[in-house]
């Protein structure tokens, strides 16, 4: 249930990032706002370990090339085409991940639903070359999923702490701030802050929620099944793709979706 709900929230901040006129800048908005939002949590409890910054910074560095990659797959791609390529290929990653390094185990059943779900979700992505800008830079942004999923499933699970994931929202908040300024890209965020706060404040806060529960999930389940399960997200997106931004191809898109949703069941009937 809560890897469902972070699959709600997920697809609505990434359709609103798609729809935005400066879609790096929407992005950078609402993670530094997650990130205001975890400074003081933590300012407010004052009991986050040492080693949970360290874990931290690892997720804030791998979400740069996420917030970048993102932004640019917007820029040339369908929302119905980048959003599940990127989800797709991030859930097979962090699920092989969490097998190689943190020794989850899936058995024959829950392996296959997984592999349904693939399946699905590679045929709502086809429609382009494989040398579209969208794909490569959605693929940049699978990967980046594949190893902050990894790297903050094992540090929710051994560190004793449940601030982790607002010392995330710092670090990757903090990481996307340097790389904007550094871009010279502050003076249009200065304007945007003051004009979208609003709008930074809304995704910065379901940013933040989304991955609470995502973590929360890992906890007491396998990555490979919590990611999967939260790929539900692409048929939303596929919804949202055609009756929202009037996206073509509506029937192949949903045909597809149809095969996620197999998937989906069979998942949650073999955990």
């Amino acid at each position: 249930m809560l890897a469902l709900v972070a699959a709600v929230l997920h697809a609505g901040w990434n359709l609103v990032a798609k729809r935005s006129r400066d879609r790096f800048i929407a992005l950078w908005g609402q993670f530094a706002a997650a990130g205001s939002i975890g400074a003081i949590v933590i300012g407010v409890q004052r009991d986050l370990p040492a080693a949970a910054w360290g874990w931290a910074a690892i997720c804030g560095a791998v979400h740069l090339p996420y917030v970048v990659g993102l932004a640019r797959a917007y820029d040339h791609g369908d929302f119905s085409t980048v959003y599940p390529i990127v989800r797709g290929s991030g859930a097979l990653l962090a699920g092989i991940g969490g097998i190689v390094v943190l020794d989850d185990r899936l058995d024959a059943l829950t392996f296959a639903a997984v592999v349904v779900v693939a399946i699905g979700i590679c045929v709502l992505a086809t429609g382009h070359g494989p040398l579209a800008p969208a794909i490569g830079w959605a693929l940049v942004v699978g990967m980046s999923i594949g190893v902050y999923t990894v790297n903050d499933s094992h540090a929710s699970r051994t560190l004793d702490t449940d601030l982790y994931p607002f010392a995330v929202f710092v670090a990757t908040g903090i990481a996307v701030t340097g790389y904007g300024i550094a871009a010279g890209r502050g003076r249009t965020m200065a304007i945007a802050a003051r004009e979208e706060w609003r709008k930074f404040l809304a995704t910065g806060t379901c940013t933040a929620v989304t991955y609470l529960l995502v973590l929360v999930a890992v906890r007491s389940a396998p990555v490979g099944y919590v990611a999967a399960l939260r790929e539900s997200s692409v048929v939303i997106a596929a919804f949202l793709g055609s009756r929202v931004l009037a996206e073509e191809d509506a029937r192949r898109r949903t045909v597809a979706a149809a095969v996620i949703l197999a998937g989906l069941i069979l998942l949650v009937s073999t955990g």
